[in-house]
């Protein structure tokens, strides 16, 4: 059964609407963004980024890694 329209998988094979309401467990309301050369999704305040592995966000802040200068 389908609730809406499919728009197919989008970056890393993660469901567009997942993306939208996905949010770094740290800060807790600061929205993701993908970066697909990685297959990460990067924190827009604290810069952690969170592997995605086979299709599924790894939001384990032990899982993160620090990005910005010396990573």
């Amino acid at each position: 059964m389908t609730t809406g329209p499919s728009t197919g998988p989008g970056p890393l094979g993660l469901d567009p609407v997942l993306l939208e309401i996905l949010a770094c467990p740290d800060t807790h309301h600061s929205p993701l963004t993908v970066d697909e050369a990685a297959s990460e999704l990067v924190c827009t305040t604290c810069d952690r980024a969170f592997p995605v592995r086979d299709g599924i966000p790894v939001l384990l802040l032990d899982e993160a890694r620090r990005r910005g200068a010396g990573s």
